[in-house]
C-alpha cells in the first residue's frame, strides 16, 4: 500500500481508560511505520498527560488539545493559546450556570474542586471514554491542580460537567457564536454531563491539515480512528475514517468502516486488514 498519513485517538481509541497500550496495538504501530507509513497521535489531551507509556510506542508526531498543539519531529507547527480574558468569560458563563469545569494548560491541568465529586459520583455510559478517563485519572492519583493554582495565563481549552442538559444549552447562546461544543455520550439515567468546547477554526480536522502541509500530502491520503465526539471533524477530514467497536453511535453514522473495540485490538486488526501492516 502507498504511503499513509495514519491519526490515532488515545482514549477508547488507543488505550482504554487509562490502561497501556496492548502488545498487539504497540505492533501495529511499529511495524506500520517500519513500511513507511506516517503515524500521529490525535488527541484531545494536553500534551503534560500523554504518558511516556504512549509516546514511547513511537510517532511520528502529535496534534494535542483536540488540535491546538501540533508537532512533527518535535518541532512545533501550531500552538494556539486561548487568551486569558477569553477562558474568565468561558468560565463566568459555565459558573453562572452552575457548571464545574477543567482548564487545560501548557503546565497542566486546573480543575473546580466540585468538578472532582461529580466525576466521583458518575455513571458513565460505556462509550462515554473521556468521562470514564476522567474518572480513572482521580482513581490513579493523577496530578490535577486546584482553580486556585491556576496561573492566568491563557489556555488550550475548557472541558466541562453539568448536572443537567439544559443548562449546556442556555450557554450555548454565549459562547456557540465562538465555540463548537463536543457533548459526550450519557445513559439515560445520568446525573452528570460532560463535554467541551472547542474554539472555532482550531480542531483535530485542521490539525490534520496542518500535517498534511508539512509533508506536501492530501487529506484523501490520510486515515482516522477515534471513538467520541471529539473526534468528529478528525473523522470528517479523513480519507478514510475508522470507528472503533466501543465508539458513539453518532461517530459510527459517519465512519467509512467501524472496526473491532479498543479492547478487542480494534487497531491491530483493521491495519491488517487494510493492508497497512
Amino acid at each position: 500500500m502507498d504511503r499513509k498519513l495514519i491519526f490515532l485517538d488515545i482514549d477508547g481509541t488507543l488505550v482504554s481508560a487509562m490502561t497501556a497500550p496492548s502488545a498487539y496495538t504497540v505492533e501495529a504501530v511499529r511495524r506500520a511505520r517500519g513500511n513507511g507509513h506516517k503515524i500521529f497521535l490525535c488527541t484531545g489531551r494536553n500534551m503534560p498527560i500523554i504518558g511516556s507509556d504512549i509516546l514511547d510506542i513511537g510517532f511520528d508526531g502529535v496534534i494535542a488539545s483536540a488540535g491546538s498543539h501540533v508537532e512533527v519531529g518535535g518541532e512545533v507547527l501550531f500552538d494556539k493559546i486561548l487568551p486569558e480574558e477569553t477562558i474568565q468569560e468561558c468560565l463566568s458563563v459555565f459558573h453562572a450556570h452552575g457548571m464545574y469545569c477543567r482548564i487545560e494548560t501548557t503546565e497542566g491541568i486546573y480543575t473546580d474542586p466540585q468538578m472532582e465529586a461529580l466525576l466521583k459520583a458518575a455513571k458513565p455510559d460505556k462509550t462515554n471514554s473521556e468521562l470514564i478517563r476522567m474518572q480513572k485519572e482521580i482513581e490513579a492519583g493523577i496530578t490535577i491542580l486546584p482553580y486556585e493554582k491556576y496561573p492566568g495565563q491563557g489556555a488550550y481549552k475548557i472541558c466541562f460537567t453539568s448536572r443537567d442538559l439544559e443548562s449546556i444549552e442556555e450557554t450555548k447562546k454565549y459562547l456557540e457564536d465562538r465555540f463548537g461544543y463536543a457533548v459526550h455520550p450519557y445513559a439515560d439515567s445520568s446525573a452528570c454531563y460532560n463535554g467541551e468546547i472547542i474554539p472555532r477554526g482550531i480542531d483535530k480536522g485542521k490539525g490534520m491539515e496542518i500535517v498534511c502541509r508539512y509533508y506536501e500530502d492530501d487529506l484523501e491520503n490520510t486515515v482516522a480512528f477515534g471513538d467520541s465526539m471529539n473526534d468528529y471533524e478528525m473523522m470528517s477530514a479523513a480519507g478514510i475514517s475508522v470507528a472503533m467497536g466501543n465508539a458513539c453511535e453518532e461517530l459510527k453514522q459517519i465512519a467509512d468502516v467501524v472496526c473491532g473495540s479498543v479492547r478487542e485490538d480494534g487497531i491491530y486488526h483493521e491495519f491488517q486488514r487494510m493492508g497497512l501492516i
